[in-house]
């Protein structure tokens, strides 16, 4: 099986820090974020698509360099990146198995939690936030089945902690049957396909023990002094 590592963005929010380093390659704990986001996945898939575009070079020479996946691919996001559904898109003709995991690659999760969601069928991981209005909240229907996902909501929309995507799903070619349209921010959503595949299959929930989004500066400095290897080994 394939896994996707969604790291083509300019990491605007991360300056300084990337005004000549990709996000991916910021060093947290002596190796670059990208390295745990490949042990994270390392065992559970067999070979690595990397998506990249921002200082696209550096990442390809760490990847040369790299020991954990012999089988990989750097799927440029080209023009520009036009959100995560566009990454997915790009990566299209170069998947090798039918059914995939995409993971954002600027997240890290418990090796654990993508173990159980490769074994979906198609599926994504959540996690309960006090400040969900910053992420995506699912959205399940009486059943308590998977029915959408409320891209950043206002703060008051639902009650905290709320379930929220966390930027991890276990997809199949199914979800490049959603035509994708430009989301209210401009870009092209990975979460409304999985949203537009949830109106006609099961699309699983999977909870995950450990989440560390690193977005800025402060969450890249408070994450040197967590535990990451307890999650991820």
């Amino acid at each position: 099986m394939d896994g996707i590592i969604l790291a083509g963005g300019v990491g605007t929010r991360m300056r300084p820090l990337t005004l000549d380093t990709p996000k991916a390659l910021l060093p947290l704990q002596g190796r670059p974020i990208l390295a745990w986001s490949l042990l994270s996945l390392h065992g559970i898939v067999e070979r690595a698509l990397i998506v990249v575009h921002y200082l696209k070079s550096q990442i390809a020479d760490y990847m040369a360099r790299q020991t954990l996946f012999r089988r990989y691919a750097l799927i440029e996001q080209s023009p520009a990146p036009l959100g995560t559904g566009h990454a997915l898109e790009c990566c299209r003709p170069a998947l090798q198995s039918s059914d995939f995991l995409v993971i954002n690659g600027d997240d890290l999760f418990a090796k654990d939690g993508l173990r159980r969601l490769s074994r979906e069928p198609f599926a994504l991981l959540a996690a309960r936030r006090q400040d969900y209005h910053r992420y995506g909240v699912i959205i399940r229907d009486e059943s308590g089945s998977f029915r959408a996902i409320d891209e950043k909501p206002p703060p008051g929309s639902y009650p905290a902690p709320a379930p929220c995507s966390i930027g991890a799903y276990k997809l199949n070619s199914e979800v490049f049957d959603a035509p994708l349209r430009k989301s209210v921010r401009g870009e092209f959503e990975l979460t409304d396909a999985v949203t537009a595949v949830a109106e006609k299959r099961e699309v699983a929930v999977v909870d995950c023990p450990f989440w560390l989004p690193i977005g800025d500066p402060a969450a890249l400095a408070a994450a040197q002094e967590i535990d990451i290897a307890r999650w991820i080994h």
